[in-house]
């Protein structure tokens, strides 16, 4: 079968699933592309066309719109733990639809249509933001939300392992909601010690010192700053890295 004929019978059965125009022409696309740099045949990268538009089925409908079958819920890690349990949640059907007020990642899932998912978190400063995007957006990537300095992005893992990217059975979904790595919970603690100190001197009448809620500020300040700079060092470094490969024999 022809890539031509493999798309051909790919797309008419995503539409007659009731998958959306512009998420089969966007799904195609990134499929296309996966085909593109493999060199691999879409039958032996995908399997069948008919199976595969049955895995790729969990797309529609498009995030966003309204489905009463599909599991919603919200949860959040610190910055030393999130990409470690995006990683678990992807594997479990989770799709991230956008980042909320609060930071909280706000998913969905589709019991019987659900894809895996992959997720990864980068800097996107002003600066960086442009060539973040034009990077990864050609290799399918997403961006579903973001906070602070950092923009999270997030790709089916169907669009590059094929019918491996769906999933059966799908495990309960988490009772937690809060997910801190040892880090995260040390300046927990530091972080409570130290209000529970300030509200010791409050209540013992010497006052709350300004400097005091300034320091925990600028503490708060240089920890993000060097996580985003230490985030942004490593980017360089990548980038540098494939640019001496591309340029390589």
């Amino acid at each position: 079968m022809t890539t031509d004929a493999y798309f051909e019978e790919l797309t008419g059965a995503l539409r007659a699933a009731g998958v959306s125009e512009e998420q089969i022409d966007r799904t195609a696309a990134e499929l296309r592309g996966h085909l593109a740099e493999t060199g691999s045949a879409p039958e032996e990268e995908f399997g069948p066309a008919a199976r595969f538009a049955a895995r790729l089925g969990g797309l529609a409908p498009a995030p966003g719109e309204p489905d009463g079958a599909a599991e919603q819920w919200t949860w959040t890690a610190d910055l030393f733990n999130d990409r470690r349990m995006l990683a678990v949640h992807g594997d479990q059907g989770w799709e991230v639809e956008s980042l909320d007020a609060l930071g909280r990642f706000v998913c969905r899932r589709a019991p019987g249509a659900a894809l895996a998912w992959e997720y990864r978190r980068e800097v996107i400063t002003d600066r960086r933001r442009a060539r973040v995007l034009d990077e990864l957006e050609p290799e399918g990537w997403e961006l579903c939300g973001e906070w602070l300095v950092y923009g999270y992005f997030k790709r089916p893992k169907a669009a590059i392992t094929g019918p491996e990217g769906g999933l059966g059975a799908l495990p309960a979904r988490p009772h937690g909601w809060l997910f801190l790595s040892r880090r995260g919970k040390a300046v927990l603690a530091v972080w409570a010690l130290a209000v529970l100190g300030c509200l010791a001197v409050a209540l013992a009448g010497l006052g709350l010192p300004g400097y005091t809620i300034a320091l925990l500020g600028l503490g708060y300040a240089i920890g993000m700053t060097y996580t985003a700079r230490k985030e942004t060092e490593k980017g360089r470094v990548h980038a540098d890295r494939a640019a001496a490969g591309n340029d390589g024999p």
